[in-house]
């Protein structure tokens, strides 16, 4: 027997069935019972807006999958730019499809020398390099207007293709201009990970050499943080473009989104807890702090995960790969200890508070030489696949404008009253 539900309206006494499909109900059906009738979710933390074949997410059970492959077999078998492809096409790729792939990507790195000279030239010295990035991908909008004819499904690959190639060119030309240092060029000659480290460090020196895993670390978290499913910044990138706005609108949104701390500055917070903590012996002071609401305990628990998340188990691995060729972070002992600490108390294990993917990740970005302010750009860069992922499925799907309903809570009709009588 298919599994329904059923709706009573009791000021009338008229029910509706409704069945429950993939763990959802139709909205169109309960509004033809309850006309002018809204369900009130505020966050959208209890509405489905997409059906989307992307990204699989059991918070309850720990679950990560991308087009039905477990996060831990591609973060140890795959690259990110194998998973870029995954996300937006739905299959892995055959070799000759991943070769061709790498090379429209890599070939494509480089921006408009007119657009990447004198974009930033208007912008105080000291901008925060995120705030940079986001003004820049919408910019690029105008360089490519050919963008704008999106239900062309071969122009819409090609800017992808762009996107995810010239992003990390634009990540590091923002954060060099924010430490008034010149711009690098993208070497065609390095992979991905290694590219964009080449241009944010680099200095004088002819060429770029990174030991294979530092640069496999990074691949890493670009692969965990490629895509999360309907979270705040693709839910902007998927209202945004809705509209059939261009893509490089619609990636300049969801950066905007991100951009926000409750977002995109996780790490960045859990380093500065990590900091205010000071030292192991203070670990146990401060978790008596938290549990008594006078502190906050960052990097733990996650709005969707209610149990452990996966990432973060892939993360602390990595964590440790990266101390081996940097040097073990004074940080990280305070991290374990706190983990530790915080794993063995039922306060924190009956509220499902566990490590989640940002516990780790900020520690590995300080060992690698990225500056804080830099952490949002890094999430970003990975996550455009994931953005642009959903946007052309969204597209492929034909999917209506997205436009929510209210409930109004303002005041009842008033006539107007000539200011001369107020």
């Amino acid at each position: 027997m298919p599994e329904s539900i059923t709706i009573t309206d009791n000021r009338t006494g008229e029910t509706i069935e409704v069945p429950i499909v993939d763990g959802a109900i139709d909205g169109a059906a309960w509004s033809k019972l309850l006309k002018g009738v809204w369900f009130y979710d505020p966050s959208f933390s209890t509405t489905a807006a997409a059906e989307s074949a992307i990204t699989e997410l059991d918070g309850e059970n720990g679950i990560l999958r991308y087009r039905g492959y477990p996060i831990e077999q591609l973060a140890e078998h795959s690259t990110y730019l194998e998973v870029a492809y995954l996300l937006i096409f739905g299959e892995l790729p055959l070799p000759a499809e991943l070769a061709a792939w790498t090379h429209e990507i890599t070939t494509h790195t480089y921006v408009h020398d007119n657009f990447r000279r004198k974009l930033f030239d208007p912008y105080h010295y000291d901008a925060h390099p995120m705030g940079l990035l986001t003004s820049s991908v919408a910019g690029m909008s105008t360089f490519y207007p050919d963008a704008k004819n999106i239900d062309d499904a071969g122009v819409r690959t090609e800017q992808m293709v762009r996107l995810i190639a010239k992003i990390p060119t634009l990540a590091a030309a923002a954060y060099r201009f924010s430490v008034g240092m010149p711009y690098v060029f993208p070497d065609n000659d390095l992979d991905y990970a290694t590219n964009f480290l080449a241009m944010m460090f680099k200095v004088a020196e002819p060429g770029f050499e990174c030991p294979p895993a530092l640069s496999k670390a990074l691949d890493v978290l670009f692969i965990l943080h490629a895509d999360h499913e309907q979270n705040c910044s693709t839910t902007a990138a998927r209202v945004v473009g809705s509209s059939h706005a261009d893509p490089y609108s619609t990636v300049a949104a969801a950066c905007a989104a991100l951009y926000g701390p409750r977002h995109g500055g996780a790490n960045e917070a859990v380093l500065r807890m990590l900091d205010e903590i000071g030292s192991i012996d203070n670990v146990e002071p401060f978790v008596d702090a938290v549990k008594e609401g006078k502190g906050r305990l960052m990097g733990f628990g996650h709005r969707v995960y209610k149990n452990f998340d996966p990432r973060a188990t892939i993360i602390k691995k990595a964590a440790y790969d990266v101390f081996e060729h940097t040097g073990k972070n004074p940080l990280l002992d305070i991290a374990l200890t706190l983990e530790e600490v915080a794993l063995a108390d039922d306060y924190f294990v009956s509220r499902k508070l566990y490590p989640n993917v940002d516990f780790y990740s900020g520690l590995i970005y300080e060992a690698l030489g990225f500056p804080t302010n830099i952490f949002t750009v890094l999430f970003a860069i990975p996550r455009t696949a994931g953005w642009l992922s959903h946007w052309n499925e969204m597209l492929e799907q034909g999917s209506r404008i997205a436009r929510p309903r209210q409930v109004y809570a303002g005041p009842a009709v008033r006539d107007y009253v000539p200011i001369s009588q107020r």
